[in-house]
């Protein structure tokens, strides 16, 4: 069996539970607080019991704490799956919809989602769903926009024909003198 991971020296147990006093994450502090228990001489089990987990997790504090300090025991934000699109994809997505499509050559008067999806896949063999794609173009600036839609047959004048006009519901009353009343 191997020997435990060694934490840092730059640190004590009471330097420790001043940290975790001083902090204002929970999960930390506890952190802080089992690692300075093994700093104080008691056993990686008595700080796993102490922080609510088991020896392998505790060893994983350790490692954490000894890369980065106090600051490496706080939970960090995962950093999710990398883009599908690199940069110069990404610029030349950019420069086709800013363009817009060539209709004999695209097939299409407008770009859709579906249609920006099938031209990625034909320039770089880069297949994206529409969700995702719809994510990259918002998050490169653009928003869907539509045309209010117009019947071709509208006659503009019988639609102002059509527009109710009622007097305004507030009128002014007629000024009476106090003595009228």
């Amino acid at each position: 069996m191997g020997s435990a991971i060694s934490l840092r020296s730059d640190f004590g147990g009471d330097g420790l539970r001043i940290l975790a006093r001083q902090t204002k994450d929970a999960d930390q502090a506890r952190r802080l607080l089992a690692l300075a228990s093994i700093y104080d001489g008691g056993s990686r089990a008595d700080a796993a019991r102490l922080g609510s987990v088991t020896v392998q997790i505790v060893r994983d504090w350790v490692v954490r704490f000894n890369a980065r300090g106090p600051d490496g025991l706080i939970n960090g934000k995962a950093p999710g799956k990398p883009s599908l699109l690199n940069e110069d994809q990404r610029t030349a997505l950019a420069q086709a919809i800013e363009r817009g499509p060539t209709p004999y050559l695209d097939g299409v008067v407008r770009w859709r989602l579906c249609d920006l999806a099938q031209w990625l896949w034909e320039e770089f063999r880069v297949s994206v769903s529409e969700q995702t794609l719809g994510r990259e173009v918002r998050s490169m600036g653009y928003r869907k926009l539509s045309a209010r839609p117009r019947h071709h047959a509208q006659d503009a004048e019988a639609a102002e024909a059509f527009k109710k006009t009622s007097p305004p519901q507030w009128q002014r009353s007629p000024s009476v003198p106090p003595r009228a009343r």
